[in-house]
């Protein structure tokens, strides 16, 4: 028997799964680190404790299988995306990551739009200049830490730092590149010319890779503290979206997953580039060689509830661990005692700022409707809701670019909570189905590495083997029409506050 790794170096922490190559699990282990926020809309990790996290989990996940290293035919790897880790000549992490959801860069976007030209920069990178994007965040450092800056040898994505920790190789994939603001969406490579008037060197960035090629092998010096086989190979993985879309079947026109982790995410998958000419979802390259993917996103996803969760309510936590149910389990629970809108409550989930289909680091969470009627577990419904009709603004985007969205599959952990799933049937108006694994971005990577390793021919041939439908929840029709009032009026609460968010801002200063 065949075995292969997928590991998942997400936000809050690394997951590595053990699975056979069916795609049925084996062995997980997750380990966490911290999110470090020196200032204000400011976001960060250190590397090297990515690194401790993953040898942890591997050793880990090695450990509790008990499979024989050698085994082990591939090993890919899923990552949160955008961030920025800068290393030196000599491969040493120079400071600390700068990650997806950092707003710091505001000026830095403003300065990249006009050195490259806004048309141009959406022509060759297919989006507009980001706050969450590596571009605005290496420029950043150029501006405000040349002492750091004169130093950098290499940028790498932070999936790509733990493939060069394994491998010694300064390698990327398509998926994950595409959201650095560096590439030339359309031919899948480096764009000499964003490079070259940003002031950097295509030579400060990874080999590019499509997601399924071997980008390297396990040193000697990796295998001795990680447990795995020196030589295994290592493929070059995905972004985390394009990730857990691989490992949801999202790789056939018409299928759609809509991921509640930290952020949320509605991907959908195109056989041509598609853009947005307002900018607001992005096209990046997928997993799937020669394909794309468009992706809305909702910065304060689940974190919006993970916040709640750590603020508000200590009873809850404390009953968790009194009793061994999961704390997500009991705010579902109270969730599910109020009726769908909330009575009233309307939650804007800003609170990193927002990117569809706002663009706005500015933008702030806010409750609106609040009177003295609501109770604590109002809030947790409106925080559901909120985050749900901001999914829905992706949802409409993308229909209005001309993807078809025959099927909506869920996934995350939102796509594990039955009450969240209802409310995304209801509040889009469509079916919601739920796949047997929800291993999600970790069995995509596998996949790939499948794919690499030769167990499969292609992508699309091991997702069709792999992945299959679990249950479908499908909308309450007295709800829809409810939910679709209310949207309405939360579509308008932005365009309301959006000047208020900007002043705000500039007061805090």
């Amino acid at each position: 028997m065949s075995f292969l790794i997928g590991i998942d170096l997400g936000t809050s922490g690394v997951k590595t799964v053990l699975f056979d190559e069916s795609g049925k699990p084996v062995a997980s282990s997750t380990v966490e680190y911290p999110l470090y926020q020196p200032n204000l809309g400011w976001a960060e990790q250190d590397p090297e404790e990515w690194w401790r996290g993953t040898c942890e989990s591997i050793n880990n996940v090695l450990s509790k299988s008990g499979v024989d290293k050698r085994e082990i035919k591939g090993i890919g790897i899923s990552g949160q995306m955008h961030g920025a880790v800068l290393l030196d000549k000599d491969g040493k992490v120079l400071r600390n990551a700068i990650i997806w959801c950092d707003q710091r860069s505001t000026a830095e976007c403003d300065q990249i739009t006009e050195i490259i030209g806004k048309e141009r920069l959406i022509e060759i990178t297919a989006n507009p200049a980001l706050t969450g994007f590596t571009a605005s965040k290496v420029m950043w450092v150029k501006n405000n830490e040349p002492h750091i800056f004169e130093k950098i040898a290499k940028i790498l994505l932070p999936k790509d730092y733990i493939r060069f920790r394994l491998t010694g190789e300064y390698a990327t994939e398509v998926s994950d590149a595409s959201g650095m603001q560096f590439m030339n969406i359309a031919e899948r490579k480096w764009s000499d010319e964003v490079v070259t008037k940003l002031g950097l060197s295509t030579s400060m960035l990874g080999k590019m890779y499509e997601s399924q090629e071997v980008t390297g092998k396990v040193t000697a010096s990796a295998a001795a503290v990680t447990g795995l086989n020196e030589g295994t190979i290592v493929v070059g993985g995905a972004g985390d979206q394009a990730a857990g879309a691989v490992g949801n079947g999202i790789v056939k026109p018409g299928v759609v997953s809509s991921t509640i982790g930290t952020s949320g995410v509605v991907f959908a998958y195109t056989d041509k580039v598609t853009i947005d000419p307002l900018g607001r979802v992005h096209t990046f390259c997928h997993a799937v060689p020669n394909t794309y993917h468009i992706m809305g996103v909702t910065q304060g996803a689940g974190l919006s509830l993970s916040w709640f969760r750590d603020n508000f309510c200590t009873d809850e936590i404390a009953t968790s661990k009194l009793t061994d149910i999961y704390v997500y389990k009991l705010l579902d629970a109270e969730a599910a005692t109020i009726k769908p809108c909330s009575d009233g409550l309307i939650y804007l989930p800003y609170l990193m700022g927002e990117r569809t289909p706002h663009l706005d680091p500015n933008a702030r969470g806010v409750f609106f409707g609040l009177s003295a009627i609501h109770t604590k577990p109002h809030f947790v419904r409106s925080i559901m809701e909120g985050v749900t009709y901001s999914l829905r603004d992706c949802l409409e985007i993308i229909k209005g670019m001309g993807v078809t969205v025959s099927e909506v599959r869920a996934s995350g952990g939102g796509g594990k909570s039955d009450i969240w799933r209802q409310m995304q049937a209801d509040i889009f108006g469509t079916n919601i189905n739920r796949i047997k694994s929800d291993e999600g971005g970790a069995l995509g990577v596998a996949i790939l590495a499948g794919v690499g390793a030769g167990i499969y021919k292609s992508v699309p041939e091991a997702c069709e083997a792999i992945i299959q439908v679990k249950d479908t929840l499908a909308p309450i029709e007295e709800n829809i029409n409810k939910y679709d009032e209310f949207y309405k009026l939360y579509t308008k609460l932005y365009k309301s506050l959006k000047d208020d968010f900007t002043q705000l801002n500039n007061i805090l200063k």
